[in-house]
C-alpha cells in the first residue's frame, strides 16, 4: 500500500511513528505542514520514508495560506497517488485532506485538537466536525479522546484508540537513585514545554512555596517557551532559591535548567530525580508521564482524564487539582514525606508502563485503523 503521512510539523511523535512504518510493507511518504528554524526532533528518518516536497513544510500555516496549501496538496496526491493518507491534527492537516476530496482518510487525533482547538469557537468546532465526517476512520491515544470523538460525530466502531506509548529499552529504570534520605536533594522533574497549557507557572510558584518550607527540595526545569521570562521571575523571587546557569550540574543549586533535551539523554534526566511533575490542563495520554513511569518514576499530576488513565493516587503517585497551586505545593511536601515510599511506587508505575505503554505492542493497532479504512472503500 502506498501511504502518506501528513503530520503538522516533525516531532519525536512522528518520528517514532514514521519509524515503525519504515518496517512495515507500506511505501511510506512524509508531508510536513510547518516548518521551524529548529525542528522539535533533530533524528533523521529512516531511509525507507520519503520526504515529500511542497509549498508548506517551510513555516507556520496561517488561514490565508489555506488555498495554495489545498491546491498544492491536491498536486501532491495526483503526483503519489496513495492508497491511504493518514493526517493529524485533525483541524490542519486532516482537515486540509478532507477539503481535498481524497478518500480514504483516517484522521489522527494529537489531543489538543479535540481538548482546546474544537472548543476554540464555532468555526474551528465545525472544521473538527467535517474532519471527522469525512474521516474512513480515527487515531486517539486514549479513552477520553475516544469519547470526545464520538461526541462531535465520530462513529465509535471507527475509532482506534491506543497508548502511542514508549520504548521500554530506552526509557528503563537503569540503576536508579537509592531512596532520598533528608541529608540529600529530593529532585523534583518537569519536562514540558514552558506553555500556559502546561502549567509550568504553577510548578514554578508551587515550588517555590514547598522549598521555603523544605531546603531539600530541588528542581529541574527542562525546556523552554513562551513563559521563561515569568518562569525565572518566579523562581529568581526568593533569595532561597537562587536560579542556576544552564550549564549548572552539580546539584548545589536549587533550581536548574537544562533547557531543551534529546531523546537520547532524557532517561537520564528521569533517572536521576525522584518524581515526576506535570500541571497539564489538558492531555490525552501524555507522552512524558509515560516515559517517567517506565524509567520507574512516581508521578504527581493535575487531576484531569487523561492523567487519571494511567495514575492511581498514591500506589504509583499523586493527583492534584488542576490549576490548585496550594494543592500542588501540599503534593511536593506530602511526596517528600513519602519518600522511602518512592521505590515501591516507582515499581508500580513501571508495571502499568510495561504492562499498558510498550510502543512495541501498541503500534500494530495503527495497522487495524488501515483495515477499517480499507474496508471503507
Amino acid at each position: 500500500m502506498r501511504l502518506i503521512y501528513f503530520s503538522r510539523e516533525y516531532t519525536p511523535h512522528d518520528h517514532r511513528f514514521l519509524s515503525a512504518l519504515a518496517q512495515t510493507e507500506h511505501k511510506t511518504f512524509f508531508l510536513c505542514l510547518e516548518g521551524r528554524s529548529k525542528p522539535l526532533e533533530d533524528r533523521a528518518l529512516p531511509p525507507q520514508i520519503e520526504i515529500l516536497n511542497w509549498r508548506g513544510g517551510v513555516s507556520a500555516a496561517r488561514l490565508r495560506d489555506g488555498p495554495r496549501l489545498l491546491l498544492d496538496l491536491e498536486r501532491v496526491i495526483r503526483a503519489v497517488n496513495p492508497d491511504l493518507i493518514l493526517a493529524g491534527p485533525l483541524q490542519r492537516t486532516a482537515f486540509l485532506v478532507a477539503l481535498s476530496g481524497f478518500r480514504p482518510l483516517v484522521s489522527m487525533s494529537w489531543g489538543y485538537d479535540l481538548l482546546i482547538d474544537a472548543r476554540r469557537n464555532a468555526l474551528w468546532e465545525w472544521a473538527t466536525r467535517y474532519t471527522l465526517k469525512h474521516s474512513a476512520a480515527m487515531v486517539g491515544d486514549c479513552e477520553t479522546i475516544r469519547s470526545l470523538a464520538v461526541a462531535h460525530g465520530m462513529p465509535a466502531e471507527r475509532i482506534v484508540a491506543f497508548p502511542w506509548g514508549v520504548d521500554l529499552d530506552h526509557f528503563s529504570p537503569g540503576d536508579g537513585r537509592a531512596a532520598a534520605v533528608p541529608e540529600t536533594p529530593f529532585t523534583l522533574l518537569s519536562t514540558r514545554a514552558w506553555e500556559p497549557v502546561y502549567g509550568v507557572e504553577l510548578i514554578a510558584r508551587a515550588f517555590a512555596m514547598a522549598a521555603a518550607q523544605r531546603p531539600e527540595l530541588r528542581l529541574i526545569m527542562l525546556g523552554n517557551g513562551s513563559q521563561a521570562r515569568e518562569m525565572h521571575r518566579v523562581l529568581s523571587s526568593s533569595s532561597r532559591l537562587p536560579s542556576a546557569p544552564e550549564d549548572a550540574a552539580d546539584g548545589s543549586h536549587r533550581v536548574l535548567f537544562p533547557g531543551w533535551v534529546g531523546y537520547h539523554d532524557l532517561p537520564r534526566f528521569y533517572r536521576q530525580s525522584d518524581v515526576y511533575i506535570s500541571a497539564s490542563h489538558s492531555d490525552g495520554s501524555s507522552i512524558s508521564l509515560l516515559e517517567a513511569m517506565a524509567c520507574g518514576k512516581p508521578a504527581i499530576v493535575s487531576d484531569i482524564p487523561g492523567n487519571r488513565e494511567w495514575v492511581q493516587e498514591g500506589v504509583n503517585g499523586w493527583l492534584f487539582p488542576d490549576g490548585d497551586v496550594e494543592a500542588l505545593r501540599k503534593a511536593l511536601l506530602h511526596a517528600f514525606e513519602q519518600r522511602q515510599r518512592l521505590p515501591e511506587m516507582g515499581r508500580a508505575a513501571r508495571k502499568v508502563a510495561e504492562t499498558r505503554a510498550d510502543w512495541r505492542k501498541n503500534f500494530p493497532h495503527l495497522l487495524r485503523a488501515f483495515e477499517i479504512a480499507e474496508n471503507s472503500r
